[in-house]
Formats: structure tokens, C-alpha cells, sequence
């Protein structure tokens, strides 16, 4: 399985026209370019993964915690950035590669496999689109009908055999625009198979806004504190004397969070779904819980876009695990860290929590539907 993916993700933007480069732009509630990578990882196909990012935007991809694959910086052009992501792979003994802009977010796992499948028989494959609108080319002031049956509009990701891509291509190939087109001006033979209108290349900030409908959810738990049992926070196993009790395993903040995004949903609430009456459900972990939920909203259309949480105890001091319970619900939701805010609070010694008797958690929560 010597098969390399490439994602460019080097270019300026120039003509996004935003503060946050288009790449790190958050598209259907995450970055654009991690769902290129999330693709490519879930196809399992692929030996070797490699994102070729902007030097300017080392800070923002450390912030995504990218993990498994290969990050270098790109060149001044996308042939350059090209180049040195096939030459960054070369000794690992790679037979076939596709390039892909990572602008183009909602290629399926489907294009993949038709174009593995094309690459035994072929040593170029490219996805393409029939215009279906009339095509005139303009030089100087006149104008010349081109035939629309004749006239593809081409697509990555782009399928080739590693070795003849490589020779091909140099860092001096300032005016392709993509790959394909080296084969083309040494006038070897590509094979073109049909694209996907659904894979479209994000250009303007314009090309990014889906029609979607934003709702908010509120949620709220609270569990008390007893000896001998085991104390959950966030989906954290966190070492205590006291643990909470409940039917489950009593995580005030996995169901604050379950909660929160049911009610944002109008898909009613925790104690419907998991009713402590079931003995299914006796000692259960609420991450198994959430997962559930997450999926039946994602069914329905219903995406995650942040969390506010706030934990209210003595102890333990959130701050410590603060890290930790971030990934675990990030993991969870399906959803970038940068999109959840957790905060410790105390109730200045008052009441049951403020004796330690109790630990309490509210949580708000905005979701995108999209149409």
C-alpha cells in the first residue's frame, strides 16, 4: 500500500479576502483544509499523508494538533509547493500519488476509490466536469465558439504513478495550473473520469457561507458527591476519594453537554433518551451516551458550532484537567478544541457544592443546521 495523498494548502488567498486564511476558515463547523485530511486518513489507503502549508501559518496549523502526517512548508507557487511535497516522500518508496487542493473540501471517498481504480490501466487520472453552459474564448477583442462537448472542467483530487509525476515536475513550473498539465505538455496520454458536482473549489468568502439556521441549547447537571465511588468529569477518570452518583457513571458535564445540544435540536432530553429506569443503561459511561447523540444529529443535519461550559466545584481544581476534559468532548462532538471554552467555577463555599457534597455543570451550546 505505497500510496501517498498530498493536500496544498500553501496558496495566499488573495481572493478569499479574510482575516483567517481560507485553509484554516471554518467550513460546516471545521477548518477547511482538516477535512481533506480527516478523508484522506478515514480512506485508509493511503502509507503516507502530506500537508503543504504556508510558512506565514505555522502558528494556526500548531493549533489544530495535527496528528500523522507529514507537514511541510510550500513554495511561491503551487507548482513549487507541488514539487516539494513529491520530493519530501521520495524515499519512501511511493508507487502512486494523488494531489489535492485542499480549497476543494467535499470530494467523497467514493472519487477516491474510482480513481485508484483507473490508475492500474492509466498513469494520469483526473476527475472532470462536462460544461453544460456555452463556452467562448476571448482574444484580443474577438471572440471564437468553442464546442461545450469538447470542454471538461477539471477537478483534484488528481491520480499518477509517483515516478513519471516526479520526473515531470520541477520547482520551475511557474504556469501550470495543475498537475495533469504536465502530462499534457509532453503530450502523454491522461484519462479523465467523471468529477462530482458537489466538489467544488472554495475561491471567494462568498463560496464558504452555506444556508444554514443557527440554534442555541442550554444544560445543566448535578450529581452528589459519595464515598467508594469512581468521580467522571468531562469523560476524565480524575482520582478522588469521592465520586458522583447516578445511574450512569454520573458526568455532570457529559450530560450537561448532551443535554445542552438535545434541547439546541428540539430533540427533548437526556432523561428520555437514557431513561435510569432502563437497566441498560445502569453504570453506563456518558461517553458512550454522547456518541450516540452526536451521531442522531449529525443524521438530521445538525452540526456543532461551540460549547461554553461551566464546571461549578470545590474540588477538584478544573484548571488541572482543564486540557484534558477539552480533547475528551472535543474527540466526542466531532469538533475542533479551539471550538470548545471550559471554565471552573466555585460557589465561595455555599451550599451543598460549596461543602463538597456536590458538583454542578451548565453548558451552552450553538448548532448549525444546514439545508
Amino acid at each position: 500500500m505505497n500510496n501517498c495523498f498530498i493536500i496544498l494548502a500553501a496558496g495566499e488567498s488573495k481572493r478569499f479576502n479574510s482575516i483567517i486564511p481560507k485553509p484554516y476558515h471554518l467550513y460546516k463547523n471545521k477548518p477547511l483544509l482538516l477535512h481533506s485530511i480527516d478523508k484522506a486518513k478515514k480512506y485508509k489507503k493511503f502509507s503516507k499523508i502530506v500537508l503543504v502549508i504556508n510558512k506565514k501559518h505555522k502558528n494556526l496549523i500548531k493549533k489544530l494538533k495535527i496528528k500523522d502526517i507529514k507537514i511541510i512548508e510550500g513554495g511561491k507557487t503551487r507548482a513549487q509547493s507541488a514539487y516539494k511535497a513529491l520530493k519530501s516522500v521520495r524515499n519512501y518508496d511511493i508507487r502512486n500519488v494523488m494531489i489535492h487542493d485542499a480549497a476543494r473540501p467535499n470530494f467523497s471517498l467514493k472519487l477516491l476509490d474510482n480513481l485508484n481504480k483507473e490508475l492500474k490501466l492509466n498513469h494520469c487520472v483526473v476527475p472532470g466536469i462536462r460544461s453544460t453552459d456555452s463556452i467562448k474564448e476571448k482574444s484580443f477583442n474577438s471572440f471564437k465558439n468553442l464546442k461545450r462537448e469538447n470542454i471538461y472542467l477539471i477537478q483534484t483530487p488528481q491520480a499518477f504513478r509517483y515516478k513519471e509525476l516526479f520526473t515531470l515536475q520541477n520547482n520551475k513550473s511557474v504556469d501550470i495550473t495543475d498537475d495533469a498539465s504536465l502530462f499534457i505538455n509532453a503530450k502523454k496520454k491522461i484519462k479523465i473520469i467523471k468529477g462530482e458536482l458537489n466538489n467544488i473549489k472554495i475561491t471567494t468568502n462568498s463560496d464558504i457561507k452555506i444556508n444554514n439556521l443557527t440554534k442555541f441549547g442550554i444544560g445543566f447537571d448535578v450529581h452528589r458527591l459519595v464515598p467508594n465511588k469512581k468521580l467522571f468529569i468531562g469523560g476524565i477518570n480524575i482520582p478522588s476519594k469521592l465520586g458522583t452518583l447516578g445511574h450512569s457513571d454520573g458526568d455532570p458535564v457529559l450530560h450537561a453537554v448532551t443535554d445542552a445540544i438535545l434541547g439546541a435540536c428540539n430533540m427533548g432530553d437526556i432523561g428520555e433518551k437514557f431513561s435510569d429506569k432502563n437497566q441498560k443503561f445502569k453504570n453506563i459511561r456518558s461517553t458512550i451516551l454522547l456518541k450516540q447523540i452526536i451521531q442522531q444529529i449529525k443524521d438530521k443535519g445538525y452540526l456543532i458550532n461551540n460549547l461554553d461550559i461551566n464546571i461549578i466545584a470545590e474540588k477538584p481544581k478544573i484548571k488541572k484537567y482543564k486540557k484534558k476534559i477539552i480533547n475528551c468532548i472535543g474527540k466526542l462532538c466531532e469538533i475542533s478544541t479551539s471550538q470548545i471554552n471550559i471554565k471552573g467555577k466555585t460557589t465561595e463555599k455555599l451550599g451543598v457544592i460549596g461543602k463538597e457534597k456536590a458538583i454542578a455543570c451548565e453548558v451552552i451550546v450553538s448548532v448549525n443546521k444546514n439545508d
